[in-house]
């Protein structure tokens, strides 16, 4: 029985143990039997099936959606001012697991930087920046026998809606009608109470899951052998349009 192996670009029939040129002629019959049939996408899922195809190619793809599509996430935080009961360093990290809604390929990949080096002036083709300041006051006019924070105190709760887009260079011209902003607004960061601020500015650059898992497009996503073909079914952090479907 012949066995193919697969390449980066091409599928590869070893002859006497010495690997040959893509055996065309299954390549081209892997076309015609492959097929994709879309059952169900929304904003942010996607199930589908997979069909003529062996698992082990199905969960190829599933590692390379995992760790090997881009997006933009939050790499830097600049922090001016943090009263709050959370520290620096673990508000950072909080921070940099929000998704952001902006597509990766309008921008370019940072260059890897020295840990002696300088983190440079945000450039608008590589990096996103994103300013988040909240300050928690008194609510001067409480509802009467009020008793939760949220009543008697304003910005009580620091959300993903306090996040906003400070658009550098031609940025704005750009990306009109197309705001960059978290996929979701109701994210908590942190918890204030009066007083209490929390001032930073956020940048945000383009990265793939296999550097950190804060750039995995993909939340859940699973695979299972159904009849003759494998249904997958898909998760995303980011629509499904900017992380999977360009795949």
């Amino acid at each position: 029985m012949d066995k193919f192996y697969l390449d980066t670009h091409a599928i590869i029939k070893p002859v006497g143990g010495v690997y040959s040129e893509p055996d065309s002629k299954y390549l081209e019959k892997f076309k015609k039997q492959f097929k994709v049939k879309l059952l169900r996408s929304t904003f942010d899922q996607l199930e589908f099936d997979m069909i003529g195809v062996d698992a082990s190619i199905t969960n190829a793809i599933r590692r390379i959606l995992l760790a090997e599509v881009p997006t933009m996430a939050i790499e830097k935080v600049l922090m001016y001012d943090n009263t709050s009961i959370i520290q620096d360093e673990v508000l950072a990290h909080r921070l940099g697991l929000i998704p952001i809604l902006a597509d990766p390929r309008e921008f370019e990949f940072m260059p890897p930087l020295d840990e002696e080096t300088e983190w440079p002036e945000p450039d608008e083709n590589k990096v996103i920046v994103m300013k988040l300041k909240v300050r928690c006051k008194r609510n001067p006019k409480p509802p009467e026998g009020a008793t939760t924070p949220s009543d008697l105190y304003t910005d009580a709760l620091v959300m993903t809606s306090h996040m906003k887009w400070a658009p550098i260079g031609s940025q704005a011209k750009k990306f009109e009608g197309r705001e960059i902003q978290p996929v979701n607004h109701d994210i908590l960061i942190a918890k204030l109470r009066p007083g209490q601020e929390i001032d930073a500015v956020l940048h945000c650059v383009k990265g793939i899951g296999q550097d950190h898992a804060k750039f995995s497009p993909v939340g859940k996503l699973s695979c299972v052998c159904v009849c003759a073909c494998v249904r997958v079914f898909i998760v995303c952090l980011l629509p499904c349009s900017y992380s999977i479907l360009s795949l």
